[in-house]
């Protein structure tokens, strides 16, 4: 108190101001302020060098990045692209504003190519059809539907992170909404034909409304490489969809039907007691594995089969956050010396389908496609994110604190962090996701991708010509070799330690996405049980986004997320201590929360 006492008094204040201008240069800064401008100024010129590098690389590849951001995944399976943006107009009470109708699902509209007729994450087949007006245009979901992600600047303004994960996107929301407008639609209709035809005369009545107001209602007379999706596509896409009206709507039922009938199925089985939260869907999550197989089960289940959902669907809950797909060079496989086993490396959370190629095949048939599956997406998809950087962290760094930060990542995470690690490990989490896949799956995946993508097929790439993409892998022939399509599941119980490059940009953490910030991850005795996702604005401190349910965020989104309210969901895991080939590594730092703090500030410079 003497202390304060005597600081406080308003002449001596006034006498230590006049004695330090003596002795110091004039208008000079203390050293500390000298030393965070410093720190600033080295943090700004990183941030643009790395700005620079990610545009330079997208420049350098952009008919790759459209099709990752914008094609669809099949040509003739998803939705008819006409019923798609008719969707609003026929029940819109279930869906979202006038500017897009499915931000209710998490999609949004991208601000860097405001004239694209949809909200980003949906494709339509004109844009990779050979002869865009030679069929009827198809909707489906491409991967910039997931792999695309916004954060939130401090002005406001929304920076996009390409490859990251759209924390917002819920593929459960939007399915229950479509079979809700088909209800609507179809009225008290109880056969097929019956729904058929009610729902065919809906879609026709809005049809012609919005097109007799709107000529550029479905297409926006959107122009991209060179083709114009104008008012005379648009009247040329009505009128073949006109000639098949019938059989189009009444395709879209059964495969609307399939699609719900098979997330039942699958809670049934996987999700007892969590029925209700799963047919709402999580923003920013799905059960990958649940959803695809779920469909072929459905599928068969329709047409008389009696499919046995103990082998047919996987055995255990399998949700889990999207992934970030940049920089996945750091993650490539190679062959051992006798080329007959994958190694030092994997993909995905547990890394069992090692070869790009496939593991975006995979990524494609999520959404439950199949013979139709638009290979080519999958083969940009390869050459774009082999090399893609990750994005740079936007908010101010303390670097002094983050070089000491290092110095911790280094001696305690960097040996399990490192680029090509493909040991799984088992750190106390849930590991559902881990043991996703059965014997039966992994042999049905083996052959439904060989079916699809077989050595000897070639596929006529844009500006390339003919490429075999699963002819060979890292030079080595792919030939009956369908045992490294999908590997054997015992050997992937576990998560792989992936690099952490754009690891800020992640949050929240662990595969399920149950750990708020990476300060909670460092600090397990904080992390809390309940929590708020899917928002866009960002915890510079803590390294997260914004997540605390008692701060009222300035706009209203995201959920609130119960890690208790079912067990796939715990934050349990990755918490204690570990020892790595005989020298023990620290995993918990709560009783060093400074240690934690500055492992935070390094791991925005990744």
């Amino acid at each position: 108190m003497a202390m304060v006492t005597f600081l406080s008094r308003a002449p001596l204040r006034a006498s230590l101001v006049f004695c330090l201008a003596l002795v110091s240069p004039a208008h000079a800064k203390p050293p500390y302020v000298a030393e965070e401008a410093a720190s600033s100024a080295a943090w700004r010129a990183e941030q643009a060098k790395r700005n620079a590098a990610l545009d330079a690389y997208i420049r350098r590849k952009p008919i790759a990045y459209r099709w990752f951001a914008d094609f669809p995944f099949g040509m003739t399976t998803g939705a008819p692209y006409i019923v798609l943006k008719l969707l609003p107009k026929l029940a819109p009470e279930e869906w979202g504003s006038d500017e897009n109708f499915l931000d209710v699902a998490g999609l949004f509209v991208d601000e860097r190519d405001p004239s694209y007729p949809i909200a980003r994450g949906f494709g339509f087949t004109g844009l990779s059809r050979e002869a865009p007006l030679a069929a009827v245009d198809f909707a489906a979901l491409s991967c910039g539907a997931c792999h695309i992600g916004r954060v939130r600047l401090d002005d406001g303004s929304l920076h996009y992170l390409d490859g990251g994960v759209n924390t917002q996107f819920n593929l459960v929301q939007y399915r229950v909404r479509v079979v809700n407008t088909i209800k609507k639609i179809t009225g008290d209709a109880t056969t097929l034909e019956e729904k058929t035809a009610h729902a065919t005369k809906a879609i026709l009545a809005a049809l012609d409304k919005v097109h007799a107001k709107d000529k550029n209602y479905f297409y926006k007379n959107y122009l991209f490489a060179g083709r114009r999706f104008d008012a005379a596509y648009e009247e040329r896409q009505i009128e073949l969809f006109k000639q098949d009206a019938n059989k189009i709507v009444g395709g879209f039922l059964v495969r609307t039907g399939l699609e719900f009938t098979s997330l039942l199925a699958l809670i049934d089985k996987n999700y007892k007691g969590f029925e209700a939260e799963m047919a709402q869907g999580f923003g920013g999550m799905a059960d990958a594995t649940g959803v695809s197989t779920s469909m072929a089960y459905a599928a068969a289940e329709a047409s008389g089969q009696n499919p046995d959902p103990k082998t047919m669907l996987p055995p255990t809950p399998g949700i889990t956050d999207f992934m970030a797909v940049w920089e996945q060079e750091k993650r490539l496989v190679r062959w051992s010396s006798d080329h007959k086993a994958l190694i030092d490396g994997g993909g995905q959370w547990n890394g069992n389908i090692p070869i790009p190629i496939f593991r975006n095949l995979a990524a494609e048939l999520t959404l439950g496609l199949g013979a139709d599956t638009d290979i080519r997406i999958a083969v940009f998809g390869e050459d774009l994110l082999f090399g893609l950087p990750a994005p740079v962290y936007p908010f101010p760094v303390d670097l002094a604190l983050a070089k000491k930060g290092e110095a911790l990542f280094e001696e305690n995470c960097a040996a399990c962090h490192r680029p090509h690690n493909g040991k799984v490990y088992d750190l106390g989490v849930d590991m559902g996701r881990a043991r996703v896949v059965s014997e039966t799956i992994a042999a049905g995946a083996r052959t439904s991708f060989t079916a699809i993508c077989p050595p000897t097929r070639t596929v006529d790439m844009p500006s390339e010509g003919p490429v075999a993409p699963c002819a060979k892998f890292e030079g080595v022939s792919l030939e009956n070799r369908a045992d490294v399509v999908m590997a054997d599941p015992k050997l992937h119980e576990g998560y792989n330690a992936l690099p952490l490059g754009g690891v800020w940009a992640q949050a929240p953490y662990l595969h399920n996405g149950s750990v708020p910030t990476l300060y909670h991850l460092l600090v397990p005795r904080e992390r809390p049980a309940v929590f708020v996702k899917s928002r866009l604005d960002y915890d510079k401190k803590l390294a997260g986004f914004s997540w605390d349910p008692a701060q009222a965020p300035p706009r209203e989104e995201g959920y609130r997320f119960d890690t208790t309210s079912f067990p796939a969901l715990s934050n349990k895991g990755h918490d204690k201590d570990v020892v790595e080939d005989g020298k023990t590594l620290k995993l918990d730092w709560s009783d060093d929360v400074a240690g934690a703090m500055a492992i935070v500030e390094y791991l925005k410079t990744r």
